[in-house]
C-alpha cells in the first residue's frame, strides 16, 4: 500500500461532461484503488441535471465500464469507490444552488479542498466567484483550470486576472496532460542524469528538432467548439509549446516547481518573434478536405451538418528558431493536426551527420543520429545509431540500428497523464502545471502569428483526409534541405 498524504474533497464542475467520464472519473478510480487517494476523501460531482446519489453512481458505473481498458473494472473496487462519490447539483448562472455544496464542505472544514473546473473557460470567474461568495476558499484550497485558457494574450489575461481574484498563484493549477506522461517527464531525466547527452545537446551537435501532434479523428461533433480555437490555438501554442520547453531548457537548479517552471518561462521569452514575411515563409495551415480514415470514407471540415464557412485552420506547421546560446542556428520544426493519416506524437531529435567519412561511398550509406520519443499512441525512446552489417564482404557495409531506452514495465496498470497530474495536486506539487507568466509568454509569441493569419498573410491550404497534411508543410521543411520523420 502507498503512502497517503492527505484526505481531501475533490469537487469537480462540470462533472458529467465528457472529460469528466472519459478521463477525470477514471484517474481518480485508479488512484482510489491503487492506495493513493484516501478512503476517506470525497469525490464531489456538481452537475445541473436533477438526480439522486444513486442515480449518479449508476452512470459513473455504466461510464467507466465504457471508458476503462478492458478487464481494467473490478465491481469490488467500485463498491468501495462509490463509497466516495457524492453528488450536487449546481447552476452556474444561480448562485443560491451552491447552498449544496456549501452544506457537504462544511462537514470537514479542515480539510484540502480541490476544485476542477472542467467547464468552459467562461465560467471559470464565476464558480470561484460563488465559491468566494460562498466562503468555500480556504489557505488549503486549490483551483485546476483545463485549455484552452482565453483565445490570445488579452483574452487569457482577463480570464486569470478574474480567477486570481478568489486564489492565490500559489493556489493554480493551470493543467497540459500532456505533461504528465511518463515519457515526456522522462525527457528532463535522459537529459540532466545521463552525462553521455549533456555535451550534445546545443547547436553544435543538433541539426534540427520536430514535434508533431497528429490526429487521426476529426473534430466528431464538436465543430461548434473546435472551430473557436483551431490548430494553433488548441495544440500549437500549449502542447507543442511546453513538449519545447522541456527540449529545449538550461538545467534547473533543482526538481522544485518555480526552478523548473523559470527555466521553462526563459525559452519562450527567447522564441524569435515572427516578421510578416517570416509568417510568410515559415508557416502553414490548413482545413482537411474529406478523404479516407481506417478504410471509410469521411466528410472535410466544411462539409458536416450545420457547419458554415470556416477560415479555422485544423493543420499548423511552423519553423521556430530560439534567440540564445544553446540553440543558435537549430530549427524547430512543429506541426499537428486533425484527420491525418495516422494517430502519433512525437519528439524528434536530429545530430548533426559526421564531419568526414572513412567509409565506402563517401558515407552515402551513414544516415544522422536520431533520438526519437514517442508520446502515443504508444510511449517509447529509441536512439538509431550506425553499426556494422556482419559478413565477410571486402567492403565495411554499415546499417541502422535502433538502441531501446525503454523502462521494463512490471505494472499491471500503467498509470494515466490525468492520474498523474491529480495526483500532483492532492499533494500540492505545481511543477507539471502552467504559471501565469508562463501562459502569457507562449500567448505573446503565439498572437503575432494569429494575427498574420488574420490579415491573410498566409492562404489557408488543403490536405485530405487520412493523409500527413498540405504538402505546403512538406515544402516548408524541404526549403531547409530537410525532411519531416514520417516512417
Amino acid at each position: 500500500m502507498n503512502e497517503i498524504k492527505s484526505v481531501c474533497d475533490i469537487t469537480i464542475f462540470g462533472g458529467h461532461g465528457d472529460l469528466a467520464f472519459r478521463k477525470l472519473m477514471p484517474a481518480l478510480y485508479h488512484l482510489s484503488s491503487d492506495g493513493y487517494l484516501d478512503a476517506e476523501s470525497r469525490i464531489i460531482t456538481a452537475t445541473r441535471d436533477q438526480m439522486t446519489n444513486e442515480e449518479h453512481c449508476d452512470i459513473v458505473k455504466l461510464k467507466l465500464q465504457e471508458f476503462l481498458p478492458e478487464k481494467a473494472f473490478d465491481k469490488d473496487k467500485f463498491d468501495r469507490f462509490k463509497k466516495q462519490l457524492h453528488v450536487v447539483i449546481i447552476d452556474f448562472f444561480d448562485d443560491e444552488s451552491y447552498s449544496g455544496l456549501k452544506e457537504l464542505l462544511t462537514m470537514y472544514p479542515q480539510r484540502d479542498r480541490i476544485n476542477y473546473l472542467s467547464t468552459a473557460p467562461d465560467f471559470f470567474g464565476s464558480i470561484c466567484k460563488s465559491l468566494s461568495q460562498w466562503e468555500l476558499i480556504t489557505p488549503q484550497s486549490r483551483v485546476v483550470l483545463e485549455k484552452p485558457i482565453g483565445r490570445d494574450l488579452e483574452s487569457s489575461r482577463v480570464i486569470n486576472v478574474e480567477v486570481l481574484k478568489y486564489f492565490e498563484e500559489s493556489q493554480i493549477y493551470r493543467i497540459d496532460h500532456y505533461l504528465g506522461k511518463d515519457t515526456v517527464q522522462n525527457i528532463m531525466a535522459l537529459r540532466f542524469s545521463n552525462r553521455i547527452f549533456m555535451p550534445l545537446w546545443d547547436a553544435n551537435n543538433i541539426d534540427h528538432v520536430q514535434i508533431t501532434v497528429a490526429e487521426s479523428v476529426g473534430v466528431e461533433g464538436r465543430w461548434g467548439y473546435y472551430d473557436e480555437y483551431g490548430a494553433m490555438r488548441d495544440m500549437v501554442q500549449n502542447h507543442l509549446m511546453q513538449l519545447l520547453c522541456l527540449v529545449a531548457m538550461e538545467p534547473p537548479c533543482s526538481l522544485e516547481a518555480d526552478s523548473v517552471r523559470d527555466e521553462k518561462v526563459k525559452v519562450l521569452r527567447s522564441l524569435r518573434l515572427m516578421s510578416a514575411a517570416d509568417i510568410e515563409q515559415k508557416t502553414v495551415r490548413a482545413q482537411y478536405a474529406s478523404g479516407s480514415s481506417n478504410g471509410e470514407a469521411v466528410p472535410g471540415y466544411l462539409e458536416g451538418e450545420g457547419v458554415e464557412e470556416s477560415t479555422t485552420e485544423t493543420f499548423a506547421a511552423l519553423r521556430v528558431d530560439i534567440d540564445n546560446w544553446r540553440w543558435n542556428g537549430v530549427p524547430f520544426y512543429l506541426r499537428s493536426g486533425k484527420r491525418m493519416r495516422q494517430r502519433n506524437s512525437e519528439i524528434v531529435i536530429y545530430f548533426k551527420m559526421i564531419p568526414h567519412s572513412i567509409f565506402a561511398n563517401k558515407g552515402k550509406c551513414i544516415s544522422q543520429n536520431k533520438l526519437v520519443i514517442s508520446l502515443q499512441p504508444k510511449e517509447s525512446i529509441h536512439l538509431q545509431l550506425m553499426n556494422k552489417i556482419p559478413g565477410l564482404s571486402e567492403q565495411m557495409r554499415l546499417q541502422q540500428v535502433e538502441l531501446e531506452l525503454n523502462t521494463p514495465l512490471n505494472m499491471e496498470h500503467k498509470p494515466d497523464a490525468y492520474e498523474r497530474l491529480l495526483l500532483d495536486v492532492i499533494r500540492s506539487n505545481p511543477t507539471l502545471f502552467m504559471r501565469l507568466d508562463e501562459v502569457e509568454a507562449a500567448w505573446k509569441w503565439a498572437d503575432v502569428i494569429l494575427e498574420g493569419w488574420a490579415e491573410d498573410i498566409v492562404p489557408m491550404k488543403s490536405y485530405s483526409a487520412g493523409t500527413d497534411g498540405p504538402s505546403a508543410a512538406v515544402q516548408l521543411i524541404a526549403r531547409d534541405g530537410r525532411s519531416w520523420h514520417d516512417e
